[in-house]
């Protein structure tokens, strides 16, 4: 069994998703990152970034205690290699996957959650535009990445749909708020639209989609505290007793 920490983020859903592709069977533990469930220091000893998802896998193939997998991109190959399914069939196809994989860890989610970000803030913290341009110009580029490798390949491994492609589609669903024309990417959107019929594609896309932050039935004390704890993080200070010395 597979506890997954999850919200329904784009982030989460790459694992609900890769879940009901493989047919895993699986437990979500809600971690609700609105109001600061992610700083507990229960979930810290799972995901050490303070950040979902994360997995805790209770059958791990060495038969061992229950292991824990932090980072969204890791948990997905873990899961890929547990499980034999969509990390690709050979090395050279594995490889083109994992490249995938970061390439969506560390260009498409950020980039598209900093745009998202200053969306937001644009009427509350000052003059965004040049934050808002930068990032829309960004997501732009990336839409045009992803075109553009899947001008001559069904998937963005190749023919083979994998966790590359489970990793992107989250992040693409909002394509119109994210100011995006889907008939300027036409490969891209032939991509899109094939996986969308996906059935457990769907089912992971699903999963806790009855839920959301209402900040309006909160305290402005309470909705103050929660802002301290989303925005402008610090580093957390290390114990000064019980490490490793020198």
């Amino acid at each position: 069994m597979i506890d997954l920490h999850y919200w329904p983020t784009p982030n989460g859903k790459k694992l609900t998703v890769q879940l009901e592709e493989c047919g895993l069977k699986y437990n979500i533990v809600y971690v609700s990152i609105g109001t600061g469930e992610q700083f507990s220091e229960e979930f810290l000893r799972i995901s050490p970034n303070n950040r979902m998802p994360a997995i805790v896998d209770h059958q791990p193939a060495d038969g061992g205690e229950p292991l824990t997998v932090f980072e969204s991109g890791a948990c997905m190959m873990y899961l890929a290699e547990k499980t034999g399914q969509f990390g690709g069939r050979n090395e050279r196809e594995r490889w083109e996957v994992y490249q995938w994989v970061m390439w969506q860890m560390a260009n498409q989610g950020p980039k598209t959650g900093e745009r998202g970000h200053f969306a937001r803030l644009k009427d509350q913290a000052g003059d965004q535009s040049y934050a808002l341009r930068r990032f829309d110009d960004e997501l732009h580029r990336l839409y045009g990445v992803l075109n553009n490798r899947l001008y001559d390949r069904r998937y963005l491994a190749g023919d083979s749909y994998t966790i590359a492609d489970m990793a992107c589609y989250p992040w693409t669903v909002g394509w119109a708020a994210q100011g995006i024309e889907l008939d300027e990417f036409k490969y891209f959107k032939r991509w899109f639209e094939e996986l969308s019929e996906r059935p457990a594609l769907q089912r992971g896309m699903d999963v806790g989609s009855d839920l959301n932050q209402d900040y309006s039935k909160l305290s402005a004390d309470d909705v103050a505290r929660i802002r301290s704890l989303l925005y402008n993080q610090r580093a957390r200070p290390a114990p000064e007793t019980g490490g490793i010395e020198d």
